[in-house]
């Protein structure tokens, strides 16, 4: 006797060898030995063989009709046995009958299984349903290919045309088009990138680069919707010719400095900087729109703004007006430069100058300021300016050491970037000269000095930290740089306090802080109670998280345009053999170009060897370039204009990656005293994809 039976979910077949019971021991055609229960037996047979049966019954099941079938069946439940006998118009034999079982299960949309051999017909408005969604993904399927076809042939189907964006950077996966984009693809052997980019549903590695970001953070557009711009009350006009000092690019103008001879031979000094916090309410429009952004976005050649231009005219501190600004004067005393009195006003403040470092950085020179040689605009303030930065910054590397920490290396090099038609320059910058170090530490003075005002007036604001841990982080813990919404020293720069304060047309925080600066310096001892935000505000904490996750996003955004323009400048140049300098292990840094290579299998060599490189190949989609080893070039020194690896790397690059950012912070000039800001994180040992 032979059984036909089902399985795990298979139809099987095979010779019984002996039964007990409600058990039968079968043996099947490849010889596999089997325990079949009672309860799983469809079918009882004796003739043809099992193997032979299961063929004729594939066959048979091929023959049926399942329309038909399913019109024969009716609306009640039956057995496959049953519908047999009058599907056939006779007792089926056991080929039939298992034909038909193989065709029932295989048909689900046609019949619904309701037990072992037992099955309903499925409603006909459902199977119209599930027969039309069939016949749908048949044609869907079609065009797929179609659209398959045309990307192979280097066309975008025009149906995929504007969602190219989507499809690369959030794609619906169940979609036709992204489909065809992963089939072709996976056919070409390329990306979705690379394969987008050669049919042109992208302009160029640039636009897909900026599109991604975009897409991400500025889903609605960088455009701002029309608000008025706020008018700002009547104040009083300052006795100063302010100037303020900036890269030539820079538009959004936070800062200028004024200089006031005394009667008694004293100085006063302005610091002078820019107040939309006069026009701007908290949860106004205004408001509004600067939060959800928190920052203006920096990239070689481009920026977004974090306010409107509308709004950024009206405060930012251009020549020949007469701005809006919050002023912090110090009284100095020129023997040794000591700070006698402060005071902090809001105030119209004449701008006299805005001078570039385009056009002063090469005359205004150490040596130069030494003799008192050259002629430039406002060279007497400078001068003035420029001695009190340097005991400002003696000052801060005494606390600096201090606090444990080594020297800051004050010699290390900025790089520049202008984009002008596609073409890209990049300008190398020792930072810590003249004008550098004056907007660098007038600024870590207003911020630590502000802070500090807060902080006595028992306001809340945001600030920046660095050390104080010595947590399971080590050496890293300690020089992680964090936000808070109270004092805390800052060891990095070397003072107790720092709040961000001096760029509120381009930082949210510093926003929020010139209101609180405000609130202390019109309301005094009441100001905690008028303040924006009061002590323990929770939407601070919301703000200060915001920001971070914004600002590190913008920085990494950045970061990797600088690198897509580096990789530009090597095609515009046509450089294949290139110095560079061992930053540490496998890491280099070209020497003309802020550009970092890693190197699998470079030699041991000491930090800060200069080698020379053969170029292989970069892609300027996924950032990423190949090199080879020339030459060690073990006698050769490095250029007195970048030393920024001298004593730094003999004390490790751990310091230089936890170091405050600093440099030009987007446009306003050096701020802070470290690594630019979008190494702020990764420092110097981001290498290449």
């Amino acid at each position: 006797m032979n059984l036909f039976f089902e399985e795990s979910g298979d139809f099987k077949a095979g010779a019984v060898l002996s039964q007990q019971g409600e058990a039968y021991q079968v043996e099947l055609p490849s010889g596999k030995r089997t325990k079949v229960k009672a309860k799983d037996v469809l079918l009882q047979f004796a003739a043809p063989a099992p193997a032979t049966l299961l063929v004729e019954a594939q066959g048979a099941a091929e023959e049926i009709d399942l329309d038909f079938l399913w019109e024969v069946a009716g609306q009640e439940e039956f057995g496959f046995a049953e519908l047999g006998a009058e599907y056939f118009g006779h007792a089926p034999k056991p080929a039939e009958a298992a034909g038909l079982l193989f065709r029932l299960h295989a048909a689900p949309i046609y019949f619904h299984k309701k037990g072992r051999g037992r099955y309903k017909a499925a409603p006909e408005a459902s199977l119209k349903a599930a027969l039309a969604g069939i016949e749908k993904k048949k044609q869907q399927a079609l065009v797929q290919a179609q659209y398959v076809e045309e990307l192979k042939a280097n066309r975008l189907p025009e149906v995929m045309r504007p969602l190219a964006l989507q499809l690369l950077f959030k794609p619906d996966k169940n979609g036709i088009e992204y489909k065809a984009l992963e089939a072709a693809c996976r056919e070409l052997q390329t990306t979705p990138q690379n394969l987008l980019l050669a049919v042109g549903g992208v302009a160029s590695p640039h636009a897909l680069h900026m599109s991604k970001f975009l897409f991400e953070y500025f889903p609605k557009g960088t455009g701002f919707p029309a608000v008025p711009v706020p008018v700002v009350r009547e104040l009083p006009v300052a006795a100063v010719r302010a100037f303020s000092i900036d890269d030539v690019t820079t538009t959004e103008i936070d800062d200028a400095f004024s200089v006031q001879k005394l009667a008694d031979g004293k100085l006063r000094v302005g610091i002078h900087i820019a107040a939309p916090g006069l026009g701007i309410v908290r949860g106004d429009a205004f408001d509004a729109i600067a939060r959800q952004r928190m920052s203006t976005v920096y990239m070689p050649g481009d920026k977004i703004t974090m306010l409107p231009d509308a709004l950024v005219e009206t405060f930012t501190l251009a020549e020949g007006k007469t701005c809006p600004a919050v002023s912090l004067y110090a009284t100095l005393d020129p023997a040794d430069w000591s700070v006698l009195t402060t005071e902090t006003r809001a105030e119209a403040v004449p701008i006299a100058s805005n001078l570039r470092h385009n056009d002063l950085d090469a005359l205004v020179t150490e040596d130069n300021l030494a003799i008192g040689a050259g002629e430039y605009t406002h060279k007497d303030e400078i001068a003035m300016l420029w001695q009190w930065a340097r005991a400002l910054e003696q000052a801060r590397m005494a606390k600096r050491e201090g606090f444990g920490l080594k020297p800051e290396q004050a010699n290390r090099v900025d790089f520049n970037f202008y984009v002008e038609d596609g073409q890209v320059s990049i300008v190398r910058r020792k930072r810590g000269a003249p004008l550098d170090k004056i907007v660098a530490e007038l600024m870590i003075f207003a911020n630590s000095t502000w802070g500090k005002l807060m902080h006595e007036h028992g306001v809340p604001g945001i600030y920046r930290a660095q050390g104080g841990g010595r947590g399971p982080g080590g050496y890293a813990a300690r020089m992680q740089v964090r936000m808070l919404t109270h004092a805390a020293p800052h060891q990095g720069l070397g003072v107790d306090q720092y709040a961000w304060s001096t760029s509120p047309l381009r930082r949210y925080t510093d926003l929020v802080n010139q209101w609180q600066i405000l609130a202390c310096v019109e309301h005094g001892v009441t100001a905690p109670l008028v303040a924006p935000f009061k002590p323990r505000d929770a939407d601070l904490f919301a703000i200060v998280s915001a920001f971070d996750a914004a600002y590190g996003a913008y920085a990494d955004f950045q970061s990797n345009m600088e690198r897509y323009w580096c990789l530009r400048w090597l095609e515009q140049e046509k450089a294949r053999q290139v110095e560079a300098v061992v930053l540490k292990d496998e890491v280099l840094r070209l020497v003309d170009i802020p550009l970092i290579i890693r190197l699998p299998g470079m030699p041991q060599v000491a930090r800060g060897t200069m080698v020379k490189l053969d170029l292989l190949r970069w892609n300027e989609v996924d950032l990423g370039i190949e090199a080879r080893l020339l030459e060690i070039e073990v006698d050769k020194a490095i250029e007195p204009l970048d030393e920024q690896l001298d004593e730094s790397l003999d004390d490790g690059l751990e310091e230089l990656e936890g170091a405050e950012a600093v440099s030009l912070e987007g446009e306003d000039g050096a701020e802070v005293a470290g690594l630019p800001p979008a190494a702020e994180a990764n420092a110097v040992s981001e290498a290449a994809p």
